[in-house]
């Protein structure tokens, strides 16, 4: 036992090439964000970063529908994703993916089995194997990583993501410094720009003031479409916000 227990650490010391100092952890937060389609409001969206029982880290992103759309749909979106930090390395660990209400749920399960060298991708009813790769993430936690990469002065240039048994690489640059005017007052951000194969765009703005938490978010989609986040409420930041009515 104890001889498995030392290879498997020591395969992630080997494995990871993701090494952070703790110091550059954001703390512990909640935050909640408006959605909008185009102009129109659809949905909030409430993200939480806090460690669990098993001292794991977890990153929680819950969304449901609001106003209007509610009457005729009730999406509601869990997005979990369980990681470790030992030894300034970013070990991800389990990530989870539930939508309800839609045309067709969707259950998703990523287990990233390091002293195995494999990921388990399970999608509904579907089971697969692919090889665990160097630095690899999950999609919320590469969410995450933006704000320790800015933190620690870094442009996160591309991230490699372990998404519906592919893996896939996302694209950043840095725009410019912008000021934003929010529900909750004026932030200092930088603007981030992701791009993918499909042309899908996605800007980020992300506030100095809240160890770059991104505070709006605009993507255009495949049919044209704007899908927005504006922040609306944050907690645990030294210079956070309360809730403004």
């Amino acid at each position: 036992m104890l001889i498995k227990t030392y290879l498997f650490l020591l395969y992630l010391l080997i494995c990871m090439q993701i090494s952070v100092a703790q110091d550059n952890i954001p703390p512990f937060f909640e935050v909640s964000y408006k959605l909008y389609s185009d102009n129109t409001k659809i949905a909030l969206m409430e993200r939480r970063f806090y460690k669990d029982q098993e001292n794991n880290y977890v990153f929680r992103s819950e969304t449901k529908t609001t106003g209007l759309i509610s009457l005729f749909r009730k999406d509601h979106i869990i997005e979990v994703s369980n990681w470790n930090f030992s030894n300034s390395n970013i070990i991800p660990l389990l990530y989870k993916y539930q939508h309800t209400g839609g045309k067709k749920d969707r259950d998703v399960e990523i287990n990233f089995k390091w002293n195995k060298k494999e990921i388990i991708n399970r999608v509904n009813d579907s089971i697969w194997k692919m090889e665990t790769k160097n630095g690899i993430l999950d999609k919320l936690l590469s969410q995450f990583m933006i704000m320790i990469d800015l933190k620690l002065g870094n442009i996160p240039e591309k991230y490699i993501i372990a998404d519906g048994g592919k893996i896939k690489e996302y694209a950043f640059k840095k725009i410019k410094d912008e000021i934003i005017k929010t529900p909750l007052g004026n932030f200092n951000t930088i603007k981030l720009a992701r791009y993918k194969k499909n042309k899908q765009e996605t800007y980020f703005w992300c506030a100095y003031e809240l160890d770059f938490l991104p505070i709006k978010v605009i993507t255009t989609e495949k049919d044209g479409r704007l899908s927005k986040a504006i922040i609306k409420s944050v907690k645990g930041f030294k210079y956070g916000h309360d809730k403004l009515d």
